[in-house]
């Protein structure tokens, strides 16, 4: 069902004289008549606008922003709901935080990364090179305090964020010559974002941020050398495998990227407690669809790829510790010159410490056995 479709169909007949708020405004400020709790009967109709940075042929990532609005729209009985644009409809991909700061958009769906040129400290919100798994970080945002920390980065904003989804481990990339060496690297014109591209500028390639829509046909015309996205099934939907033929791996600087719902503080402020909580009970099922939905289509994409001629090749270790060292060296460098990056460095250093810990216990264990065979 199209996405406009369900949201006009999820309007109830009753709801459709009721008053739209577009702000996340209700009739009386709370959604409720004076000394009664809040009901579904007696809420306001909500209608909020989401804009994602990622395009709607990417179902997987996209996909979390519709399974978002389809829940808020049931648990409401259609008085909330949310209505999903793609990059370009309101603003560019990269844009996506500006909108909901401004209050032009009530929520986004980025990833965090792409914004670290106003506070390097966001990134904890997704990853770090060599960080934590999709688990991990799942395990440190929910129940390690981490979510906590995050927030009080996003209130200097005006956004409050929620985890909108994991994509798991990514591939390394698209490359259209053979990587073997960290010389390899220089002058490369390699589009990643984030603290990834920051270490690849170390070492020497000439680094690019793209939106997804645009990746494919900087590769094919030769406006950039490498590219890396996320995992087999959404690089085959772009197309990826048409225009490189080497398809490197791991994604070491995106171990287990969590993407993000942002959404404005005062629109959320405004909205009734009820609603409040099915936004965020809508946006826990999300993330965990998104994770589900990569870990069972990777699979076949991955042998699709394969069979098409696409060379898989894993990065040297040459590469991998040369890529440790300067991402290291650059949040050792935030950490000494930033007291707020510091304290959020410090509590997930620990936290990744504690988590390796015990995933290097039984969980590496079986994967080092049971996986090869």
């Amino acid at each position: 069902m199209k996405r406009r479709d369900f949201v006009q169909r999820a309007l109830p007949a009753a709801a459709l004289g009721m008053v739209g708020c577009a702000g996340g405004d209700t009739s009386d400020g709370s959604g409720a008549e004076s000394g009664s709790a809040p009901s579904i009967q007696t809420n306001p109709t909500v209608r909020w606008t989401l804009t994602s940075s990622f395009p709607s042929t990417l179902d997987t990532i996209y996909g979390s922003c519709d399974v978002l609005a389809e829940r808020v729209a049931a648990m409401s009985e259609g008085r909330f709901t949310i209505r999903v644009f793609e990059p370009g409809e309101i603003v560019p991909a990269l844009q996506v935080m500006d909108a909901v700061q401004q209050g032009t958009v009530q929520v986004g769906q980025t990833a965090s990364y792409y914004f670290i040129g106003k506070n390097p400290a966001l990134a904890f919100d997704t990853c770090l090179p060599f960080g934590m798994s999709s688990r991990q970080q799942t395990a440190w945002l929910f129940e390690g305090g981490g979510l906590e920390l995050v927030r009080e980065l996003f209130a200097d904003f005006g956004i409050l964020p929620f985890p909108a989804g994991n994509t798991g481990a990514q591939m390394g990339g698209w490359f259209k010559r053979e990587i073997h060496t960290a010389a390899d690297l220089r002058g490369l014109n390699f589009r990643i974002p984030g603290i990834g591209g920051e270490v690849m500028s170390r070492l020497g390639a000439t680094v690019q941020v793209l939106a997804g829509g645009e990746i494919y046909q900087a590769l094919d015309r030769g406006a950039i050398d490498a590219a890396e996205w996320v995992g087999p099934y959404d690089d085959e939907k772009l197309g990826f495998h048409k225009v490189a033929k080497y398809y490197y791996y791991p994604g070491w600087w995106e171990p287990g990227p969590s993407l993000s719902f942002y959404v404005n503080r005062n629109a959320w402020d405004k909205l009734p407690r009820t609603y409040q909580e099915m936004f965020t009970s809508a946006a826990h099922q999300a993330a965990t669809t998104m994770q589900a939905r990569y870990d069972a289509r990777n699979p076949a994409a991955l042998q699709r790829i394969v069979q098409s001629g696409v060379e898989i090749r894993p990065f040297s270790d040459e590469i991998m510790r040369a890529a440790r060292e300067q991402a290291n060296a650059y949040c050792e460098e935030n950490a000494a010159r930033d007291a707020t990056y510091r304290r959020v460095y410090e509590a997930w250093s620990k936290a990744r410490r504690d988590l390796f810990d015990w995933f290097g216990t039984a969980e590496l264990a079986y994967a080092r056995f049971a996986f090869p065979r």
